[in-house]
């Protein structure tokens, strides 16, 4: 125990009295000028408002002040059928004239797999999707997405098809009836171009999914289908018209050679959400109905990094042509 905390030590012998520290009488100040301070601090106070008019405040006007909550930032999505890099270099220039035109907050979020695209717009995390005419399904007979519009392909049409691939060097495939029980490797069971179209050509031409020796799918990605045909794991893909510009850098595109090509059907397709505000739903459609490809250098600009040159409106009743492929081709989109 410290000493000083308690008292001063007795030393032997000694007629030193030992007295507590805690007993030991206090020093008292003098309060005369304490008394002072305040009476120069309490005047001070005053004459800074000597001047000063009071101010009647009435409690009896008061005005009501409207707010109007922020809504959060609107979610875009493209249906990930390339890498994600791909999808921001393609769409990002889109988004921002999307929120600049509307005057919404917009924002691209990057689904993994188509899978999660669906499941993602099912959760509330996409407002916006672009999507093939086959998720577009799932999604309006499901979760209640509603067209808005359609895209125009860079060759002038709304529609688009699927094709058939192999190598250039294969002389055993030439035709449909030659893909007979090949290594088939395709995009996503919910690829349109990728899978769906190529599908429906093959049960058109009398190929059953039976008559393949194997089907593989190349985790949604059309450049990883070329990729797998280009370095001979399989002897047939099935990519979207348009795709093998993509892989240009990455290999010698001569190599592939088309087998086949399917019919159209309806193309890409921006929904809604049924949480998403009319009011914005008309806006974005607006906003998209008005880039002008041809005569606007920005707007050209935009669109060609998205791959497309154009929108038209579209409705659900559109792609009643997909529901009637997928019951051809044994697919419950409901």
């Amino acid at each position: 125990m410290s000493t000083r905390a308690m008292s001063r030590l007795k030393r032997p012998g000694s007629r030193i009295q030992v007295t507590p520290l805690y007993n030991m009488p206090k020093k008292r100040f003098p309060r005369f000028p304490l008394f002072i301070l305040a009476v120069f601090l309490f005047c001070g106070l005053f004459a800074c408002g000597e001047r000063e008019e009071a101010v009647k405040v009435s409690l009896e006007k008061r005005e009501e002040i409207a707010f109007s909550p922020q809504l959060p930032a609107l979610t875009y999505a493209y249906l990930p059928q390339y890498s994600h890099t791909e999808s921001f270099q393609r769409h990002h220039r889109l988004v921002e004239y999307l929120s600049e035109k509307t005057g919404l907050s917009i924002r691209q979020v990057f689904p993994d797999t188509f899978d999660d695209h669906i499941n993602m717009f099912a959760q509330g995390k996409i407002d916006i999707s672009y999507s093939n005419p086959f998720v577009y399904v799932k999604l309006a007979d499901r979760f209640g997405a509603r067209a808005m519009t359609r895209i125009i392909e860079e060759d002038g049409h709304a529609e688009f098809r699927g094709q058939i691939i192999t190598r250039k060097d294969n002389r055993d495939i030439r035709s449909i009836e030659d893909c007979r029980g090949t290594s088939w490797v395709a995009v996503d069971p919910s690829s349109a171009g990728g899978y769906l179209f190529p599908l429906g050509h093959f049960v058109e031409h009398g190929l059953a999914l039976d008559d393949f020796r194997e089907v593989i799918f190349a985790g949604g990605r059309q450049e990883n289908v070329i990729l797998g045909v280009y370095a001979g794991l399989h002897e047939i893909g099935s990519i979207r018209e348009g795709s093998l510009r993509v892989v240009e850098d990455k290999i010698d595109t001569e190599q592939i050679r088309i087998i086949d090509t399917t019919r159209s059907y309806p193309g890409w397709v921006y929904a809604y959400s049924p949480r998403l505000p009319e009011d914005a739903v008309d806006r974005i459609r607006e906003a998209m109905l008005a880039l002008d490809y041809e005569n606007d250098p920005r707007h050209r600009e935009i669109l060609e990094a998205a791959r497309f040159i154009g929108f038209i409106p579209s409705d659900d009743m559109d792609f009643d042509p997909i529901r009637e492929l997928g019951k051809k081709v044994g697919l419950d989109l409901d």
